[in-house]
């Protein structure tokens, strides 16, 4: 029995097209991140460079990179709006730590880490934050801060 090569072989020709073809997309898209790489690596230089113009002993080693993950349970822009439907059945103030327990609760989130809610409950807090005076107000000065909807 003669070996066939997978090519010449009209039952497998089919599937090594299909991998041919995905190779040649994938090659081409790692050229564009390339290009994207080259041009964000170009931009940055420049801000940088703007920053030294403007304070040449500016120490640019403590900017740190902004990483953004997104949120297992909520899809973005949901949070303050199930904050808000927290804090109006709520008889009292609640703080950001408060509304996350209760929003994942009500969620049905189980074995949520410490480090997850710790997240959950800062995200909730700088989109309360951005609402102060529009829908929300923070009650006292003290910290951790209390949110309650206005009368």
């Amino acid at each position: 029995m003669a070996r066939h090569r997978p090519t010449q072989n009209p039952y497998t020709r089919p599937a090594i097209f299909t991998l041919e073809r995905l190779h040649a997309e994938l090659g081409g898209a790692i050229l564009e991140n390339r290009q994207k790489y080259d041009e964000m690596s170009e931009q940055m230089r420049q801000v940088e460079a703007v920053i030294k113009m403007l304070d040449p002993t500016y120490n640019l080693a403590g900017i740190a990179v902004k990483r953004r993950k997104p949120n297992k349970w909520f899809k973005r822009g949901t949070l303050y709006r199930k904050a808000v439907d927290v804090l109006r059945t709520a008889a009292e103030p609640m703080t950001a730590q408060e509304l996350a327990a209760a929003i994942l609760a009500a969620a049905g989130a189980q074995d949520v880490s410490k480090e997850d809610m710790q997240n959950v409950a800062l995200g909730i807090q700088h989109s309360l934050a951005n609402h102060d005076g529009k829908g929300v107000e923070r009650v006292g000065e003290a910290r951790p801060y209390k949110w309650q909807i206005p009368l």
